[in-house]
């Protein structure tokens, strides 16, 4: 069975509410869970802030438009695309 993460078309979207005082300290928060998850390459998309926090949406590439993607080599059946 495929790893999760390389069926991914492009990319993983996290939304979530940061209880914090400002929208640049929810972004800020959002950006530096998305690095410690592991990821590299990361945005956030949406934030708003709302009562005791921010609600924020923050994106994490798995692939960027001409990658290589691991899901369309395992179709073509090449060995070893998914290991």
């Amino acid at each position: 069975m495929a790893k999760p993460l390389e069926q991914v078309m492009d990319a993983l979207d996290i939304e979530t509410f940061f209880v914090c005082a400002s929208e640049e300290e929810g972004r800020a928060l959002m950006l530096s869970l998305l690095k410690a998850w592991g990821f590299k390459d990361v945005d956030v998309v949406f934030a708003q802030h709302e009562g005791p926090g921010v609600r924020v949406r923050g994106r994490a590439y798995v692939y960027r438009p001409a990658d290589k993607y691991r899901w369309l080599r395992a179709e073509a059946g090449q060995e070893g695309a998914l290991s």
